[in-house]
């Protein structure tokens, strides 16, 4: 078994040889520079959440700087704010790379200091404006819908609540007559948000920010340990990930339901992990019901593996893609069962069962059933150009003009689309197996699922978006 273990993750670990998991403390010198790039990036941060007094995402009504001197100074001069907050996301993102090198080298920050430099950054963000995105509204009313009777899956906001309602007022006039795009459990979180603040827009985003920093408090948690499975420093893990500016400006400041669904199916993925390394057998033999401490501690493998199955399944009713996660956890059990087509069913029918266990109970428990599934084409309304697909049929549509051929836009995006998901099909079907073969560690193979969903998602390049 530990042969296999140690061939299960080499693929990935020897591209990491030079890492440890600590490193040397810093120097005196080096100390003082950390303590520089820190306070350089909170400045920034700072800066972004004084502009997004002006240039951030605030509400239509119910806007708490409106008549406020000087809070309400940074709308007045809307031109100071957006330069305040493209400053200030500047120098934070230079401020993260200068991080790099006390995370990379020979010497490394300890974990207390990267935590430390990680608050002080997040802090101005959380009292700040929603910023970089009006997602949050979406979600404000979504949720409304659902509280006062109504099936977000079928209604927008313009037809659930009114195009007077504080909530779809703040809401891009894009999504005012789209049904929700989200999983139930997300909803439901919103309605028991909207059941506590009413239509107290401020209160209500609030809420959401604190359901965003349950999301990143996972991340932090999750992801130092999925970095030791594939023999990554966990410093230099945490940097690249929790420390990047785009969870701060997506996730924190951006306040995106996303935080909580990498949240929730990365700590899946370790505790199923655990389970699924852990030396003793999954199932203990002969099967007894436990009566001491010993006997449940021989359950712990299967325990394990079933919590973490839950929590992948919880993070996709907040978003489909993370459910990806479990197939990768489902062929790395396999790979333990024998790596064979037999090992192949008793590992993926017993958790795929679970799933779908978990998936009613929250449909069911929620009122919200699986009408989810009808709505994920929402974000088919959307070109954007983050989406290399729908860029390259946009840039070709406008060639085809120029050279007078006629708009043939529609027709190639439909075609680069379809070779989008293709891709996409064929990346995972080979990552699947590669994990299965133990050629490929389940950590890695989702990192590989979601670069390939960058470069070739058919809606838009979050990596994880299924909607908006």
């Amino acid at each position: 078994m530990a042969s296999r273990l140690s061939t299960f993750s080499s693929s990935i670990a020897r591209w990491h040889g030079d890492e440890r998991t600590v490193g040397s403390p810093l120097n005196p010198a080096e100390v003082v520079a950390l303590r520089r790039t820190r306070l350089f990036g909170a400045t920034g941060t700072v800066l972004m959440a004084i502009g997004a007094l002006g240039a951030g995402a605030r509400p239509v009504v119910q806007d708490p700087t409106f008549g406020v001197r000087l809070l309400n100074l940074p709308s007045r001069i809307q031109t100071v704010s957006l330069t305040m907050t493209t400053t200030g996301a500047v120098m934070m993102a230079l401020a993260w790379l200068m991080l790099g090198r006390f995370a990379l080298g020979p010497r490394r920050m300890s974990r207390s200091q990267l935590d430390r430099t990680l608050l002080l950054w997040a802090v101005p963000l959380l009292v700040a404006p929603p910023m970089y995105s009006k997602d949050v509204y979406s979600y404000l009313a979504q949720s409304e819908i659902g509280y006062i009777g109504l099936n977000p899956y079928q209604v927008g906001p313009a037809t659930g609540l009114g195009l007077d309602h504080v909530f779809t007022l703040s809401v891009p006039s894009l999504w005012r007559e789209t049904p929700a795009p989200y999983g139930p459990l997300f909803l439901w979180i919103g309605e028991s948000i909207s059941a506590l603040t009413g239509e107290n827009i401020v209160a209500a985003v609030l809420c959401h920010r604190i359901v965003v920093l349950l999301g990143v408090g996972l991340i932090v948690w999750a992801t130092p340990r999925l970095a030791r499975r594939c023999g990554v420093a966990e410093v230099s893990a945490l940097w690249l990930g929790a420390c990047n500016p785009l969870l701060f400006m997506h996730l924190v400041a951006g306040i995106h339901n996303e935080a909580l669904m990498l949240g929730l199916m990365l700590a899946g993925t370790e505790f199923a992990l655990r389970g699924i390394d852990a030396a003793a057998p999954l199932v203990p033999r002969p099967l007894t019901w436990p009566r001491s401490r010993e006997d449940w501690q021989q359950w712990y493998p299967a325990g394990m593996l079933l919590f973490g199955t839950v929590l992948i399944t919880l993070s996709s009713q907040v978003k489909l893609p993370s459910l990806l996660a479990l197939g990768f956890v489902a062929m790395a059990l396999a790979w333990r069962l024998g790596g064979s087509i037999k090992a192949f069913f008793v590992a993926s029918v017993p958790l795929g069962v679970v799933s779908l266990v978990v998936m009613a109970v929250i449909g069911w428990a929620s009122g919200l059933g699986f009408g989810w599934l009808g709505t994920l084409g929402t974000a088919n309304v959307v070109r954007s150009w983050m989406s290399p697909p729908t860029l390259l049929a946009l840039g070709t549509g406008q060639v085809g003009i120029l050279l007078g051929l006629g708009d043939h836009t529609t027709a190639v995006l439909a075609l680069t689309r379809a070779i989008g998901v293709f891709l996409i099909a064929i990346l995972v079907s080979w990552l699947l197996l590669a994990v299965m073969r133990g050629r490929l560690h389940p950590v890695g193979a989702s990192a590989w699922h979601s670069a390939a969903r960058f470069c070739c998602s058919p809606w838009c390049s979050r990596g994880t978006c299924c909607g908006r």
